[in-house]
């Protein structure tokens, strides 16, 4: 019980050193400078041959369309390498389950990509801040 006090003690002192020594580090931390950070933002789009009027939310939605399309790629490899699988698999069952998993697995990950698809969508057409690249979206 005495053990425990003290352990307890220590931990309270080591918080009131650190919290004494760090309180004046933070009284002069610098605060962010919106003006600064926009200009930077501007110079980012400039140099990345962005439009004027493309928003944060617009080069998201861009990224998110991006990344679904190469899923929606590797779907087709899936299917295509779940075909040939099942083709060659010369009237050998287990070979044949095997494609047929596979090929069940890729259709529930397609439903997931359009289900993705659908929320991002709707969510960039909706919202203030949505998207206004021209995209699918």
């Amino acid at each position: 019980m005495v053990k425990e006090f003290k352990r307890k003690v220590k931990k309270i002192l080591i918080w009131l050193i650190g919290l004494w020594w760090l309180g004046p580090q933070l009284a002069k931390a610098k605060l962010i400078d919106t003006n600064e950070i926009n200009a930077q933002a501007e110079a980012l789009r400039q140099g990345a041959g962005f439009e004027a009027d493309v928003t944060l939310g617009g080069v998201v939605a861009y990224m998110i369309e991006g990344f679904l399309a190469l899923l929606g790629v590797i779907f087709i490899i899936l299917i295509i390498i779940a075909g040939y699988d099942w083709m060659t698999a010369g009237g050998e069952e287990e070979k044949v389950n095997k494609a047929k998993k596979m090929i069940k697995r890729a259709i529930i990950g397609l439903l997931i990509i359009i289900a993705a698809y659908a929320i991002t969508a709707f969510v960039f057409k909706h919202l203030p801040w949505g998207s206004s690249i021209s995209t699918g979206f």
